[in-house]
């Protein structure tokens, strides 16, 4: 057991204000997230607290996440584009998404009638690490500032959360963090954004409730 880990379990990635509170949305999923770690630890990946939540490693290279999203809990597969995903149980966070593949989960039955297919699609992600497979990226129509792909490079849970996003939410943070011409700017409103978009919140939709 990985200690830092358990305190995701207890506090949450910390990553918001509702980090260590009852309304942490780690607690919304504590017994699906207990089985989906016990599963991910069966398979001898490498437990490590990454971006404040549990990352599963092979050879010190990423393999999975653990994450707790506003909607689901999920195992988000780095790689998962690679998958051959045979009984078609991989989602993409976002239509944009070239490389992460989930496993979403809103209910313990829904992990406990795949639990076999889980591990097998963890082996097979394991095996892609060792074949040292990569993935080609093709450039994404709606320009991605610089500092975004940076935040997205460090931070795997942020970049699944903004992948989650509708298309619409994408585009108005990706146009609102663009906007700035200093370097220093973008990176603030970034920050600042970092909590709404963890919570599946779009920009519009703050300025909407400010508004009623």
């Amino acid at each position: 057991m990985n200690k830092s880990v358990d305190n995701y379990f207890i506090e949450g990635c910390g990553r918001c204000p509702l980090g260590g509170t009852p309304d942490c949305k780690v607690h919304r999923w504590t017994r699906e997230l207990e089985l989906l770690r016990k599963i991910i630890q069966e398979t001898g990946l490498t437990e490590e607290s990454k971006w404040g939540a549990p990352c599963y490693t092979f050879q010190n290279k990423n393999v999975l996440m653990l994450s707790a999203l506003k909607d689901y809990c999920c195992i988000s597969f780095f790689k998962g584009a690679l998958l051959s995903d045979e009984k078609n149980l991989l989602v993409k966070p976002g239509p944009n998404s070239q490389t992460a593949r989930l496993f979403k989960f809103k209910d313990l039955d829904e992990i406990v009638q795949i639990e076999n297919d889980i591990k097998a699609y963890i082996f097979e992600s394991i095996e892609i690490e060792k074949a040292g497979l990569t993935i080609p990226f093709i450039k994404n129509p709606e320009p991605i500032p610089e500092e975004l792909e940076m935040k997205f490079n460090k931070d795997q849970v942020f970049k699944t959360a903004f992948e989650a996003l509708t298309p619409g939410r994408q585009r108005g943070y990706i146009l609102h963090f663009s906007q700035p011409k200093q370097s220093k700017t973008r990176l603030a409103r970034i920050e600042k954004c970092t909590p709404m978009i963890l919570n599946g919140i779009g920009l519009n939709d703050k300025y909407k409730s400010m508004k009623k």
